[in-house]
């Protein structure tokens, strides 16, 4: 008689989220059908946006959603990097601080009395940041929102022991790729699709609207260069800085272009 072969435990997965507006988590429930195929492969504890069953962890997979903007926030965040294994962040929330981010390059407390009828009431941080200066991130997923193919190629890695298969390649290359006229070239339209991380498939360009960076920088971004080829051809700065400073305008290469660019030459 022949025992059975010990039965491998399927990979703990859990999903937080933070200040974001939830789209990352949807873009996961959207992908239902996809995720089937690998679904009996992965033990999801803790995933408030789909179940109210919650298994506490260690986790071996944590996927965040969102930025860190109140003092609970960045406590909360340390206990859970010390509760994963590996801890993945999805979005320009999680990964650049968010549209919110907006705020750190103003005074928080004018923000307060503008929306909050007592503000006294109110507990938040001064900024919204990403995940990653809080505690270190073992993998970024990029977006705004996500999308759907790589998330599902993400969770695929882990469960197979890979590296997820992310583009490196800017935006310009998919607009390439689906035959679609370049805006900046053809129009003039200031667009940041030469120093964008791909993966939304050059949707924006192929309607006739600049890429607006929801993907984040691309790998060694030449911001002062394109900045100037458009400032050139008549856009002024503060066009430029609006333009910049978007869904991930808190990203190191973004900020540091805006900056430089409302500080003047």
């Amino acid at each position: 008689m022949t025992s059975s072969p010990p039965t491998t435990p399927k990979p703990r997965l859990a999903v937080f989220k933070f200040a974001s507006c939830d789209g990352c988590q949807l873009q996961l429930l959207d992908a239902q059908g996809k995720l089937l195929a690998i679904a009996d492969r992965v033990e999801i504890d803790h995933f408030l946006e789909a179940r109210s069953r919650v298994v506490g962890g260690p986790w071996d997979v944590g996927l965040v959603e969102g930025s860190i903007s109140t003092p609970e926030d960045a406590v909360r965040i340390r206990e859970i990097r010390s509760q994963c294994r590996f801890l993945v962040t999805i979005g320009a929330c999680a990964t650049a601080g968010g549209i919110q981010a907006l705020r750190n390059w103003g005074r928080i407390d004018d923000f307060l009395a503008s929306v909050y009828a007592s503000p006294a009431y109110i507990s938040t941080l001064a900024t919204s940041t990403a995940i990653a200066d809080h505690v270190p991130v073992d993998f970024e997923l990029r977006g705004c929102p996500i999308d759907t193919g790589q998330l599902v190629d993400l969770v695929t890695a882990f469960v197979l022991g890979r590296r997820p298969k992310v583009p490196g390649h800017p935006v310009c290359v998919e607009c390439k790729a689906r035959g679609t006229v370049c805006v900046a070239v053809a129009r003039g339209i200031p667009c940041l699709g030469p120093v964008t991380q791909a993966g939304c498939g050059a949707i924006c360009p192929a309607h006739s609207r600049e890429c607006f960076g929801c993907y984040g920088p691309s790998e060694s971004p030449n911001l002062v260069s394109l900045t100037g080829f458009y400032e050139r051809g008549g856009a002024s700065r503060g066009d430029l800085v609006r333009l910049v400073r978007s869904f991930n305008g808190y990203a190191p290469a973004f900020r540091a272009e805006s900056e430089r660019l409302e500080e003047g030459p």
